[in-house]
């Protein structure tokens, strides 16, 4: 299997600037390393009627390529079931019934790391199980051995985060993103995964998860985002973000593509900026974006 770099949005609606910057950098990590780049479309959670259409035609029009079809979440749940299948036959998951106030109002277990799951469900007798079974259905969570994992990204260097009894399946039979990604990458053989900075904490988990399996673990990048005047992640709400709300502003995709390169410190077409890119001069702060 070839080697590969990929771009995974969720389909909630139009790719804004941030979205597509971040595109354009695991575009140019990709290729200028010689992988090939993969499109995977994360639709586990809810996702919006025709945004999966736009987000393809955005991507293509500020010239990010992608090789194979076009992979779906939802198409792979087999995978993720043969995942926990795996994990449970090593006793490394059990079921939770907590719910989300639950778990903010138990008391921390001792010495776990700030905002860790406390456990609550981790001994749970057999009757205590069927008791809980009938009241309501469980999440699947990871048996985890440690409370953290060190991970080498090129941009931000050795991290170390919390790992936990992170969720593996919800109660509604949806599996839970830390493990899909972690399933996903590894079976399309994708290698390097370039991302938003915001993403960073939750990769400890992932790499962690991936060790469990016997997955091997990707080189990360995760990239500063895109912010408002505000200093706050970028939203559709921030005005003109969309490559249609900026054409009916009067800014062409080009134009968009060009700004955008230049915040990276590249020039304006991506043949040049392919030829020029290198990730140790890539700015480490967050961009912000004026339309």
């Amino acid at each position: 299997m070839t080697p590969a770099g990929r771009f995974a949005p969720s389909p909630s609606g139009e790719l804004h600037v941030g979205n597509l910057r971040t595109a354009l950098l695991a575009w140019l990590f990709a290729r200028s390393t010689g992988r090939g780049f993969l499109l995977r479309v994360e639709d586990l959670d809810r996702a919006r009627a025709g945004a999966e259409a736009e987000q393809l035609r955005d991507l293509a029009a500020i010239g990010v390529t992608w090789g194979g079809a076009v992979v779906r979440q939802t198409e792979r749940t087999h995978h993720y079931t043969e995942a926990i299948g795996q994990l449970t036959a090593a006793g490394l998951t059990y079921e939770c019934f907590c719910t989300r106030r639950e778990i903010q109002e138990a008391p921390s277990a001792p010495h776990a790391p700030q905002g860790a799951y406390p456990g609550t469900c981790r001994q749970l007798s057999g009757a205590e199980l069927e008791f809980k079974r009938s009241r309501r259905p469980a999440a699947i969570r990871l048996r985890a051995s440690l409370t953290e994992w060190t991970v080498r990204d090129e941009l931000q260097g050795a991290f170390t985060g919390v790992v936990d009894d992170f969720v593996l399946r919800r109660n509604d039979g949806v599996t839970a993103y830390n493990l899909a990604v972690v399933v996903d990458d590894a079976e399309q053989g994708i290698d390097q995964v370039v991302r938003g900075d915001d993403l960073l904490p939750s990769t400890p988990r992932q790499a962690y998860l991936a060790s469990l399996l016997g997955l091997p673990v990707p080189f990360y990048a995760h990239v500063p985002l895109v912010v408002n005047s505000d200093g706050a992640r970028l939203a559709k709400r921030d005005g003109a973000v969309t490559l249609g709300e900026l054409a009916g502003a009067g800014v062409g995709v080009g134009a968009v593509r060009e700004k955008i390169l230049g915040s990276l410190g590249l020039p304006g077409s991506l043949e040049e900026a392919l030829a020029a890119f290198d990730p140790s001069s890539l700015p480490r702060e967050p961009w912000v974006w004026a339309a």
